[in-house]
């Protein structure tokens, strides 16, 4: 979607989108998984639980980050995520909202 298009939608519809594009990766999915199992995590704890490179972990942190839906804080030489709360209650109101007004016609 252009850039431009986005000024056609409401503010609510262009950030659950881009929510929901940082979800459309399987590796994300995974970090978030790993990260609420653990609660928070150093990016190498991480790095160890997939099958993925420091630097490709790295760049879906920022993604899932960019969006929102993890924060994270400078401890020492690391940074340690965390599942932002609110942000994913918010994302889990919007995905039942979504889900709950979809009438099927067939």
């Amino acid at each position: 979607m252009g850039l431009t298009k986005t000024e056609a939608f409401t503010k609510s519809q262009v950030e659950f989108a881009a929510i929901a594009k940082a979800l459309g990766h399987p590796a994300r999915i995974a970090i978030l998984q790993v990260l609420a199992d653990k609660k928070s995590c150093i990016c190498g704890d991480i790095v160890d639980e997939l099958p993925l490179s420091q630097s490709t972990v790295s760049q879906h942190l920022k993604e899932l980050k960019s969006v929102g839906i993890i924060k994270g804080e400078i401890e020492g030489p690391s940074v340690c995520y965390c599942i932002d709360e609110k942000v994913m209650q918010k994302v889990k109101a919007s995905f039942d909202k979504l889900f709950t007004s979809i009438n099927t016609c067939c």
